[in-house]
């Protein structure tokens, strides 16, 4: 696996994770400002500390803060690098708004979606724990006070020694940017969660909020605006760094494709709820995060008309 660019000014820290494909990266860019390129798990500080030390560097030396996204694995080490030094940190825009968010809102919205989806209670409860956990702990790890600089989609910002522009990638999450620069000489991607290798990123967009009704189309854009891009290399947030941008895109608009084409045929062999619908998917499997995907994906499916619905005792059924 690479682990730098041709030149070397790109050092890739990699960390471990429970859940495909093993592992989770950011990416240290040196220079007389040195960049994080998000940070990976809380869980992972000691191992961080360590591979910086092999590196000749202390959180603390770390000038700039870049993160593609406010998931818990590319924001856990926020904190440390906050906590030993003073760097500027850099966030898209519209997560203040998210993390401005008032958790008993944000439940109700939740719990009413997933009664509304069939949710068995147990399930139901613990879907919308997760969701205000998520929220709470999220804003902890990068405090809105603590952002210096909110990044517009579109926007291209100064960061040490390089500028990056800003492309809008939601799906995988609603606010994800990943940030086109160059790189001595490389035109590269600072992929975050997408434009990843070998796989396709789950469609969580914002989870079982209102959002997950735009989820599938929200990633679709997300992709054309990726094969828009002429880069030479991606360093992403999980997978190995690759040069095949374009391959990875229409990989994962395949993927998509596919996902719509199994939940239709499911729907067609009498799965009619969400419920159902994601467990049939995940089968020996994980269903958590295949929940918000199905979710997605069936909301897709009757907007478009491929599908139809209709509420009974205040849950949604679907059929051809």
């Amino acid at each position: 696996m690479e682990t730098r660019s041709k030149q070397g000014s790109v050092r890739r820290l990699e960390f471990d994770v429970d859940w495909p494909p093993g592992h989770v990266a950011c990416y240290l860019i040196e220079g007389s400002e040195p960049i994080l390129v998000d940070a990976a798990l809380p869980d992972h500080e000691a191992a961080f500390r360590s591979q910086l030390a092999e590196l000749g560097y202390e959180p603390g030396d770390i000038e700039h803060v870049l993160v593609t996204h406010p998931h818990v694995d590319h924001i856990g080490l926020v904190p440390t690098v906050l906590e030993e030094g003073d760097p500027t940190v850099y966030a898209p825009a519209s997560v203040e708004e998210r993390f401005n968010r008032d958790p008993d809102g944000l439940e109700a919205r939740v719990r009413e979606n997933c009664t509304q989806a069939g949710f068995p209670d147990e399930q139901l409860e613990m879907a919308v724990d997760m969701a205000v956990e998520s929220l709470e702990r999220n804003r902890e790890l990068l405090p809105p006070t603590a952002v210096d600089v909110w990044i517009e989609p579109g926007d291209r910002t100064e960061i040490g020694d390089i500028e990056v522009d800003a492309v809008h990638v939601p799906g995988h999450q609603a606010d994800h940017l990943s940030y086109p620069t160059e790189l001595d000489g490389e035109s590269v991607l600072l992929g975050g969660d997408m434009g990843i290798q070998p796989f396709r990123p789950v469609v969580m967009h914002d989870g079982l909020d209102d959002g997950h009704v735009e989820a599938f189309d929200a990633f679709y854009t997300a992709l054309d605006r990726l094969a828009e891009l002429d880069v030479d290399r991606v360093y992403p947030g999980h997978g190995a760094v690759h040069t095949d941008l374009t391959g990875a895109v229409e990989r994962d608009r395949g993927s998509l494709d596919n996902r719509l084409e199994r939940v239709t045929d499911l729907v067609a062999d009498g799965y009619s709820t969400v419920p159902g619908v994601a467990m049939a998917i995940a089968g020996d499997r994980d269903v958590k995060y295949l929940i918000p995907e199905t979710m997605s994906a069936l909301a897709h499916l009757d907007a478009t008309g491929e599908l139809d619905s209709e509420l009974r005792d205040g849950v949604r059924y679907y059929e051809p």
